[in-house]
């Protein structure tokens, strides 16, 4: 490993755009109507051109620029100039029928993708209601752009309709809070943002736009690009990690976070499999080494079946890639706490914000840049390597083996479900869920095969589910996107069955109706024996909320009626294009593992 090759991965092209896009964009003509300040969408040309144009607009070229194809939105007065812009632009603009709703898309979008997720509200209520997307990128590392409608820039500190602080309330839980305050700056400002999303640890900013700042004219240039930083092993790094590997007798490689490219994932993947050594995921990432691949041994974190607990502190040598030993990871701050134990982190954030534990080196790289230096580390195999991962893969295979297909007597089960699902998945079927004990079947047994196959909320946030699975199938309309829900989480933001309807999303949704709220029933009985309290429901039919919604839905209560109910929802997807939803009622206190 050279010093020169490790330097050629310092950028990444993932926000490219050439300056004919900005010039196609820029030099659209005027309008035949009033060119003027009525008529904010004039033309001009990247050099300064003749006519101006309004910064709500200017905003929508630049995020075209960028390679934006869809926001998810919620309307609101303060910011109409930005929705004018939307109107002959290039971008999907979805809109969702809730603020939380259209963030949790927008927030999925960030993940599936190597660009921040887009989601605009209005100001107050409509930024108060999206503030559980921006936690759920925070913690999960996800690029996000939220664009809040404000107040008039005049009526600033008056307490003005619906006025709140923008800074003050988001200024923790996002990387970088934004404000227009300066007509001319509009493209300037969605670079930056774009820049701080996707630079050092992903994650979410907050773009503020005072309704008249939007409106102004301004020239239609349009701010390039900023190229963003991939870091990448020194060769000081790579023979420390070369080093660490060869005294290794049982070394694990640990992926996580959404900062990945398949690419990179499959180059892993097989020089794991080349090396005999094996690799585990990150709670609710799985699928970055594939499923199936003999390397892959399995998910770390809440709910995590034993042999990959012990993993942790048996293996004699760490390496994170892409994430940290945090929270969840160690149980609570609990396991692989001994200085002595071999950890390499690589991430490109050099503060290992969330951290835990011993750091034997940090590696300042993106996955990908790691990935394409890690090629040039070739050892020798050893057995002792060959016969730790062949143990550890033994034990999910068996863990993930599926129970039987055929029904039982007496109530519909999940796990009849699932046996019957997964054979007739494709080989690039996405999961998405929320949190709660239903996650559990996904976790054992949905077959993820390639990165972004599993989009979920690692903040243990509820109502994930229905938006996520919309934002998965907008991106991806080829790919089979499944959800998972909870009758507890999916009234949360089940509303959102109407934005499928609306633009053609197609996902086949699962809602496990156990009638509570099951993973706090279950610390509940844990620290509460017998004393339930707060976690009971009582749901209404949602297969019939489904069909009201303009999509397939049926309700099944026997486990002999899973087969048949599956085959008339892939039906309803595959030949009449709608979503599909199976509400199927099962008993309680029945989990996955």
């Amino acid at each position: 490993m050279t010093t020169e090759s490790a330097s050629t991965m310092t950028a990444t092209d993932t926000q490219s755009f050439d300056s004919d896009t900005i010039n196609q964009i820029a030099a659209q003509p005027a309008s035949a109507a009033d060119p003027g300040a009525l008529n904010p969408r004039g033309g001009g040309s990247p050099t300064g051109g003749t006519t101006a144009r309004s910064a709500g607009h200017v905003i929508v070229d630049s995020l075209v620029a960028h390679g934006v194809e869809r926001t998810y939105v919620v309307p609101g007065e303060s910011f109409l100039d930005v929705l004018d812009g939307l109107h002959d632009s290039k971008i999907d603009t979805v809109v969702c029928r809730h603020e939380g709703g259209a963030a949790y898309m927008a927030e999925a979008d960030g993940k599936m993708n190597q660009r921040p997720g887009v989601a605009m509200v209005t100001r107050g209520p409509g930024a108060a209601n999206a503030h559980v997307g921006l936690h759920t990128a925070w913690q999960d590392s996800t690029p996000m752009l939220l664009f809040v409608g404000l107040i008039p820039f005049a009526h600033r500190d008056r307490e003005a309709f619906q006025e709140f602080d923008i800074k003050a309330w988001f200024d923790t839980g996002a990387k970088r809070v934004m404000v227009l305050d300066h007509a001319e700056r509009a493209s300037e400002i969605v670079a930056e943002a774009m820049f701080a999303a996707m630079s050092g640890r992903p994650g979410p900013v907050v773009v503020g736009l005072p309704e008249d700042i939007i409106r102004q004219q301004v020239d239609p240039v349009l701010h390039p690009r900023i190229p963003v930083a991939a870091g990448g092993m020194s060769t000081t790094d790579a023979e420390a990690l070369a080093g660490a590997l060869a005294l290794s007798t049982k070394p694990l490689f640990v992926t996580g976070g959404n900062d990945w490219t398949q690419e990179a994932a499959g180059l892993l993947t097989g020089w794991l499999e080349k090396h005999h050594i094996p690799a585990a995921a990150e709670w609710r990432t799985q699928g970055t080494v594939s499923f199936d691949s003999p390397s892959y041994v399995g998910p770390i974190g809440y709910g995590r079946p034993r042999p990959t607990y012990d993993l942790l502190q048996e293996t004699d040598l760490l390496v994170f890639v892409g994430t940290v030993p945090g929270d969840v990871i160690t149980d609570g701050f609990v396991c692989r706490q001994d200085w002595n134990k071999q950890n390499f982190l690589v991430t490109i954030d050099p503060s290992l914000r969330g951290r835990s534990g011993p750091v034997s080196r940090q590696i300042v790289a993106k996955p990908d840049a790691f990935v394409r230096d890690l090629l040039g580390i070739d050892l020798a195999v050893k057995d002792e390597w060959k016969a730790w991962t062949a143990r550890m893969r033994a034990e999910q295979t068996s863990f993930a083996a599926l129970p039987p297909a055929e029904p039982a007597a007496g109530p519909a089960r999940m796990d009849t479900l699932m046996a019957n699902l997964v054979p007739r998945l494709p080989e690039d079927a996405i999961v998405t869920f929320g949190a709660g004990e239903h996650t559990n079947w996904a976790h054992r047994y949905f077959p993820t095969r390639r990165y972004a196959s599993m989009i979920s909320a690692r903040n243990g946030s509820m109502g994930y589910s229905i938006p996520s699975a919309i934002a998965a199938s907008l991106a991806s309309p080829q790919r089979r996107v499944v959800t998972i829900a909870g009758d507890g989480e999916f009234l949360m933001n089940g509303q959102e069955l109407a934005t499928a309807a609306q633009y053609g999303a197609t996902p086949l949704i699962i809602v496990m109706d156990n009638q509570e709220y099951g993973t706090i029933r279950t610390h509940q009985e844990r620290h509460y024996p017998s004393r339930i309290s707060g976690t009971q429901l009582k749901n209404p039919d949602f297969g019939l909320m489904a069909r009201a919604f303009g999509g397939f839905g049926i309700t099944v209560t026997r486990d002999g009626d899973v087969p048949d109910a599956l085959d008339a929802a892939f039906q309803a997807i595959d030949r009449e294009g709608r979503f599909a939803l199976i509400h199927l009622i099962v008993e309680q206190r029945v989990k996955a593992y």
